[in-house]
């Protein structure tokens, strides 16, 4: 009984990811020290010291650009699920969002960070969220982790 108990909690792992039901760490305060310093060398000088982003953020800029978006509460970077936040910060917004003409300023971060040091600014910026918002993430997470299991 005792080996089917532990069997069943190592499938709750893999298939949920965890309590969150995601990829990131937001509790893991080695991760997020890790991610605090990328998040500082690659992210702050577009989307804030403060996960503040820029000004005006949901307008085009006279190019056609939409300036750096919040990564703090007042954003939207909480409706997305972890799997989502990863392919968009690896793989440029364009391609994770399957948006060929998008424009964006933001590079693809696949060819300059580790999937490690992703992970850890993401995890990062979600450690700094309220509590209510995190739990509403990680729900979120959940509901994906249950519908396309191979999304994780």
């Amino acid at each position: 009984m005792l080996a089917l108990a532990a069997l069943v909690a190592v499938c709750v792992v893999l298939v949920f990811g965890g309590k969150s039901g995601g990829i990131l760490k937001p509790d893991d305060v080695r991760v997020i020290a890790r991610g605090e310093a990328v998040y500082v060398a690659h992210c702050a000088s577009c989307h804030g010291k403060n996960l503040e982003g820029q000004p005006n953020w949901k307008a085009q800029d006279k190019d056609g650009f939409l300036p750096a978006p919040p990564h703090d509460e007042s954003g939207h970077t909480w409706h997305h699920r972890d799997t989502l936040l990863f392919r968009i910060t690896k793989l440029g917004v364009a391609e994770a969002a399957s948006l060929k003409d998008y424009k964006t300023r933001m590079p693809a971060f696949g060819g300059i960070l580790t999937d490690a040091d992703i992970i850890a600014a993401l995890s990062y910026i979600k450690s700094r969220w309220p509590d209510d918002m995190r739990h509403r993430h990680d729900e979120l997470n959940r509901v994906f982790a249950r519908r396309e299991p191979s999304a994780r």
